[in-house]
This record gives structure tokens, sequence and C-alpha cells, in this order.
């Protein structure tokens, strides 16, 4: 029986141990290439999701400024509109201002009020 006093069972140890970190190593560095070259990925895949956000937010962007566009249109018409109804009202109001001295004036003569 072999102790552990010879140098075969310390080679062997040695041995053992050598192809133990060896396999370690190799294993370590294996996963930290795997895992630098999911990280790139995962970067490009980060990227290409800001390129899509920013062509959405021009895409938002654009969209924004053409109903910025058509309020301020539909603003301006509003505005013609009601000018046009003030336009109405200043007519009307003209025409009652008329009428009122028309009615003022008939009934002054039908009642004598304007001979004193």
């Amino acid at each position: 029986m072999l102790e552990v006093t010879e140098a075969q069972v310390w080679t062997m140890i040695g041995v053992f141990t050598t192809l133990m970190l060896g396999t370690l190593t190799i294993i370590a560095t294996l996963f930290v290439r795997v895992l630098r070259s999911e990280i790139g990925s995962v970067r490009g895949e980060i990227g290409s999701v800001r390129g899509e956000i920013g062509s959405v937010r021009g895409e938002i962007g654009s969209e924004i400024a053409s109903v910025r566009r058509e309020i301020g249109s539909f603003r301006s018409e509003m505005n013609a509109r009601f000018e046009a109804v003030d336009a109405r009202f200043d007519s009307v109001n003209s025409r009652i201002d008329g009428l009122d001295r028309d009615v003022q004036a008939l009934v002054k003569h039908t009642f004598g009020l304007d001979r004193g």
C-alpha cells in the first residue's frame, strides 16, 4: 500500500490539483467571454431601442406640430366667425336703434307730444 510520504502520491496530488485549477481557469475564461458577448449584444439591443425611441419621438413631435397647426387654423377660423357674428350684431343693433327712433317719432306724432 502507498503512503502519503511517497513521491508518486505527491506527484498524483500535484497533477490532480493542476488539472482541477486548469479546468477552473478554462471555465472561468469561457464564462467571461460569453458574458462579454452577451453584454455586447444587450448593448446593441439597447442602441436599437434608443434609435426606435428617437424615431418615435420624432414622429410624435411632428404629430404635435401638425395638431398645433390645426389648432392655429381652427383658432383663426373661429376668430373670423366671431368677427362676422359681431358685425351682424352691430348691424342688428343699428337697425334696432333706427327702429327705436322711428317708434319714438310715431308715438310723439300719434299722441301729440311733439306739438308742445
